[in-house]
């Protein structure tokens, strides 16, 4: 498989391997607890304040806001060859047009409400041949 044109057969993530896995990793905990209060409001909830599905998401916006316009380009991209949209060999195609996406900034809202973020991030990754679930966490 071709890594993105390039020769040598490496690819550049632009956001570093341990930082995406934290993004996915969060990606999918803020996923399951909303999930889950959307649950409990059918059931009764046990205690509301135990858990917060909108501070995780927050603290995952604020996660991806830290990150600077091309790394944060890099995970639109990295998330649409997840969903299928590109392939990798199409990364620095997906990258330029994240960029375009990304002129105003909106990000950390924009991946943040993407369902299933976590999972799109994973199979990005797994397109090049990265294991997300391997990584030192």
């Amino acid at each position: 498989m071709s890594h993105a044109n390039d020769p040598d057969g490496e690819i550049d993530l632009v956001v570093s391997l341990p930082t995406i896995v934290a993004i996915i990793d969060l990606a999918r905990a803020a996923g399951e607890l909303q999930e889950e209060a959307t649950n409990e409001d059918v059931q009764d909830p046990e205690t509301p304040d135990e858990v917060d599905p909108d501070g995780m998401t927050d603290t995952l916006k604020g996660l991806i806001a830290e990150l600077n316009e091309d790394e944060q380009a890099a995970l639109i991209a990295l998330a649409w060859i997840g969903r299928g949209d590109y392939d990798a060999t199409e990364w620095k195609e997906a990258q330029r047009l994240a960029r375009e996406r990304n002129a105003d900034s909106s990000a950390p809202v924009y991946l943040a409400e993407m369902e299933l973020l976590g999972d799109l991030l994973s199979e990005g990754l797994a397109a090049f041949g990265i294991a997300a679930e391997e990584q030192e966490r």
